[in-house]
């Protein structure tokens, strides 16, 4: 990931929790649904849980109140701060999708919300090939961002952001790499992957990646 996100993260700790909530305008339909959303991705995922871009923890309690073991992996100090201070268990360590520390245990799941988008295509296949050497054969990959079914409906949202006013979320959907739909399903496919894809609310998806026996 490079990190090149790392100080929006730092900015973004003491705010992100309103976000989330709805509290802001220009992200409500983004984030509609999203503890409906956090409990989806706890229902897929096994008992063994290694999670990217824990953020302020909101993921990171959904799983641990569904009763899974979660290795946290989460590279900005504010985030960290908040999820701790909210009470969410320190199961948090330094890291990023593509550089990270060796979970205690085998994971059988490979869990992020509303992150995946920070990498690159190149970087997503290069994060998603690591993810397959570490699951075991049945493991999977559950990850819920924003994602288009082709580049056509990205910059139709754009448009619509424009339209409304909404210049954050616009600038958001132009330099952030959010992965259509048709690329990201051949990545895992590549890698050894079968998915499927469910959509959650106008912006946002839920990839299950399952590896192939």
């Amino acid at each position: 990931m490079g990190r090149e996100f790392l100080s929006l993260f730092d900015h973004w700790a003491e705010s992100y929790d309103d976000t989330v909530s709805g509290h802001d305008e220009q992200y409500e339909e983004v984030f509609r649904g999203y503890p409906a959303i956090l409990k989806e991705i706890a229902r897929r995922s096994g008992q063994h849980v290694l999670e990217f871009g824990s953020g302020t923890g909101n993921l990171t309690a959904a799983l641990l109140k569904a009763n899974k073991k979660v290795f946290g992996v989460e590279p900005s100090e504010a985030m960290k701060k908040a999820a701790l201070q909210k009470g969410v268990p320190n199961v948090f360590h330094d890291g990023d999708f593509l550089s990270f520390p060796a979970p205690p245990f085998e994971p059988d799941t490979v869990v992020s919300s509303y992150a995946f988008h920070h990498l690159t295509d190149e970087e997503k296949k290069q994060a998603i090939h690591t993810y397959g050497n570490i699951l075991p054969s049945g493991g999977k990959i559950v990850f819920a961002d924003t994602m288009f079914q082709n580049q056509a409906a990205h910059q139709a949202e754009i448009d619509k952001a424009k339209a409304a006013g909404f210049d954050q979320l616009a600038e958001d959907l132009e330099t952030e790499y959010y992965p259509s739909i048709d690329v990201l399903k051949q990545i895992f496919e590549e890698e050894g992957f079968s998915t499927s894809f469910q959509q959650m609310n106008d912006f946002v998806w839920i990839v299950e990646a399952k590896k192939r026996e």
